[in-house]
């Protein structure tokens, strides 16, 4: 690769990380590779995009241990571009390796970004609803491959509303083997029935099925979860409409 085509892969890297950077509340790193040179910008092309983080804080505090990302090559505003702005004329493929510490994990879950966008869910058993309303979550990650979740729910079933305190224990989904639940215990709360337990994983199973999520401009689906002591791993792919001025956006 000449310098010159360097020089111009160089400004817009370093453009993108000076815009990305003013977005965080802090960051240990962020490194950003534009893979292109002068004539593929005027002409609107770009082989692709990577992006890697460390100790990346985020919206109200939420933190990300590292992210990796690269795209496949992309069709960018000319014009934006020779600004350090990268603007999406089409949707462009990626691929994305998230880590997220046990410690990230939970403040996340307590962070008010999280808390006011979890949701009530309803359950059909035998023709009745039973509404779950969560109010506490914590996640461990003893090893193993294996989830523990510690919570405290509001049940509310045939007119009645009752706390119920659970742990449960769980191995994500991997190339070998299908999610599986190994156990689940009412720690306080009376249990639960048979009959809302069967629902209740009929519910899950159906969330698992979803092809992809959508959130914002874009479109992902997790490919592959990694369980280590202490840390979780996760591939994702996703199909963005616009390149993100957030890192939040980026890393969702």
């Amino acid at each position: 690769m000449s310098d010159e085509h360097r020089l111009e892969e160089k400004f817009l890297s370093q453009e993108a990380e000076r815009r990305i950077s003013e977005k965080l509340d802090e960051a240990e790193k962020i490194e950003i590779d534009v893979e292109t040179d002068l004539l593929k910008i005027v002409q609107g092309q770009a082989d692709g995009v990577s992006v890697a983080g460390q100790g990346l804080v985020i919206q109200e505090g939420i933190r990300i241990q590292e992210i990796k990302l690269q795209t496949d090559s992309i069709a960018i505003n000319p014009f934006s571009a020779l600004f350090g702005q990268i603007e999406l004329n089409e949707p462009v493929n990626a691929i994305a390796r998230i880590i997220l510490t046990e410690v990230d994990i939970n403040r996340t879950l307590t962070s008010d970004f999280v808390r006011s966008r979890m949701q009530n869910f309803d359950l059909d058993v035998d023709g009745e609803i039973v509404s779950f309303e969560p109010e506490e979550i914590q996640v461990f990650l003893p090893g193993d491959g294996k989830i523990e979740c510690r919570g405290k729910v509001l049940l509310k079933e045939m007119g009645n509303t009752r706390p119920l305190v659970y742990t449960a224990i769980a191995l994500p989904r991997t190339h070998s083997q299908p999610a599986m639940l190994e156990s689940f215990n009412c720690t306080e709360g009376g249990g639960i029935s048979i009959e809302l337990i069967t629902a209740f994983i009929q519910k899950a199973k159906e969330l698992m099925n979803i092809p992809y999520f959508k959130w914002e401009d874009m479109a992902f689906s997790i490919k592959d979860i990694k369980v280590e002591k202490g840390s979780l791993i996760l591939v994702v792919e996703t199909q963005v409409k616009q390149i993100p001025s957030s890192i939040t956006e980026l890393s969702l």
